[in-house]
């Protein structure tokens, strides 16, 4: 594992610390106000959501990308790992560059429609081994890098094919602690300014 993401925890970590000393000095009483006055994390949740529908709208822009094995060019072409690792750059994400490894991060998610949020990572494959991933867009679809289609396309869970017959699991990368991160991180930054 490199150095970097051992790293990023603590990093994290001192930059959610210093931001709230930014902000407690600069004394942010109103919006404390304002979030007290919602439900708890309230404001991470609909970060969180902003996070997902920017995933969604990255992997639905690619619609028609070519497929390219070991692609990871929306211009040039995309293979299906590379299209999650594209679409999830939007928040800052980078990923394992294979669907293996891809399917070894986040946080594991019922296999269920209902469990389901847009920007979650769908895995397929065989037995152990996972060979395909593709971004769940909401309304029981995802975008993937389809081999027999040559391109990035839109496909419903509900069609009987056998990639969806392949369907081994969920992985959740964008939740409300990736959004409390980001949202910590870019406070930080706009402190600094």
């Amino acid at each position: 594992m490199r150095r970097s993401h051992l790293l990023l925890p603590a990093l994290a970590t001192a930059i959610f610390a210093a931001v709230s000393t930014v902000q407690a000095q600069r004394g942010v009483a109103a919006n404390e106000e304002r979030l007290e006055s919602r439900k708890p994390f309230a404001a991470f949740s609909e970060s969180a959501e902003r996070l997902r529908d920017s995933v969604v709208a990255k992997a639905r822009g690619s619609i028609g990308t070519r497929y390219k094995l070991g692609g990871t060019k929306p211009g040039v072409g995309l293979d299906c790992s590379g299209l999650v690792r594209y679409a999830m750059s939007m928040v800052d994400l980078v990923l394992p560059r294979t669907a293996q490894g891809q399917a070894q991060v986040g946080t594991e998610v019922p296999k269920n429609l209902s469990a389901l949020k847009p920007g979650d990572v769908l895995t397929f494959g065989r037995g152990k081994r996972i060979s395909h991933v593709g971004i769940y867009v909401g309304d029981g679809k995802m975008v993937h890098a389809s081999t027999s289609k040559r391109r990035v396309i839109e496909t419903s869970l509900s069609a009987r094919s056998p990639l969806i017959r392949q369907w081994k699991g969920v992985r959740r990368l964008v939740d409300a602690k990736t959004a409390k991160l980001r949202d910590s991180v870019l406070a930080f930054a706009d402190s600094l300014r």
